[in-house]
């Protein structure tokens, strides 16, 4: 299949405005503690940091729905956060971005997920992270939290274009759940679309169904090596989980698709001068290729724009969104 121009998939990207996508999965505050390296401890082999500055950005499910807004769409938040100080920065930040928080659910048994990544900062080179400390909880919703979670999908499914599942295995997305998910978008028209880091016999028929190369061997249970590896194994994935569309995105060798009318596909990657972190770039990929079909963009082309905006993203440090703006200039 001849790959659509540049200047075409330019063209394309105010069609990703005002798509109405609900967000659910397991939301993190990131949190970035700068110090400046001064000296080794006398107690470890480890150096001193006196510490400059402290930064928090939502990570986690919250990110690609900061991503949907970022592009001039309208994002609906479903997650856990705790009763605590870090639920109510999420919170904060989530309303700061542009996110509706009409779907956030306080449990107080349960902690807000934080990650905390210390990191060396000497300019002019970049931060270097040395540590990080995870406050988390993995255990499955209990029944009567699932039972509030499906219970406001009910209340919030209506009027989306699609409900995206960010899985970051912390116990939101159980079976129940995602059983929920699928026939609610079944019931109301909605694009029922994955991104799973594990958990993938979870989310049978999917509209799309997004994964990195490392997770689809996971779920395969075999490595993908060669072209005609990967060939083989989207087909089997595809297969297996009775899915419209498969995305696995590769890295620096771009990503293959199958699905929805196209037959298998591998799509270059789209070459960035400098990668200076990779953080978020999945969670970018999938907001931007969910709202893409949602808008009617065909996969080839849906795939191509959120190859592009994943490489904008790993020129930044941290997470990171992509404006209009700045994906039709890359595509240009």
């Amino acid at each position: 299949m001849r790959p659509p121009a540049a200047a075409s998939l330019a063209a394309l990207v105010p069609r990703l405005a005002g798509r109405r996508v609900l967000v659910i999965g397991d939301l993190t505050l990131d949190e970035y503690l700068y110090g400046r390296a001064t000296r080794l401890s006398r107690e470890a082999p480890i150096p001193v940091l006196e510490f400059l500055r402290r930064e928090v950005i939502l990570g986690g499910a919250a990110n690609p729905a900061r991503n949907v807004v970022a592009l001039g769409g309208l994002a609906t938040q479903v997650g856990i956060i705790g009763a605590d100080s870090e639920g109510e920065q999420v919170r904060t930040l989530c309303e700061a971005a542009g996110i509706d928080t009409a779907g956030l659910i306080v449990v107080p048994e349960r902690p807000t997920t934080r990650k905390t990544r210390i990191l060396a900062d000497e300019a002019p080179r970049l931060p270097q992270q040395v540590a990080r400390l995870d406050r988390l909880e993995r255990a499955p919703l209990g029944p009567e939290d699932e039972t509030r979670v499906v219970e406001m999908l009910h209340d919030l499914t209506p009027g989306h274009a699609a409900v995206l599942c960010s899985d970051y295995q912390l116990g939101l997305l159980t079976p129940r759940v995602v059983r929920a998910v699928r026939a609610l978008c079944q019931a109301h028209g909605a694009l029922f679309c994955v991104d799973a880091q594990g958990n993938s016999r979870y989310y049978t028929g999917a509209d799309l169904f997004r994964c990195n190369n490392r997770e689809a061997e996971a779920a395969l249970n075999q490595p993908l090596c060669s072209e005609a590896d990967f060939r083989v194994g989207v087909g089997r994935l595809r297969a297996e989980l009775d899915a419209r569309l498969i995305m696995v995105t590769r890295g620096p060798e771009g990503l293959s698709l199958e699905g929805d009318g196209v037959t298998y596909t591998r799509v270059p990657a789209l070459q960035s001068s400098e990668v200076y972190d990779t953080t978020g770039a999945g969670d970018t990929f999938v907001a931007v290729a969910t709202m893409a079909l949602a808008a009617g963009i065909a996969p080839i082309e849906a795939a191509r724009l959120a190859n592009a905006a994943a490489a904008l993203v790993v020129r930044r440090f941290g997470n990171a969104v992509v404006t209009p703006e700045e994906l039709r200039d890359a595509l240009r």
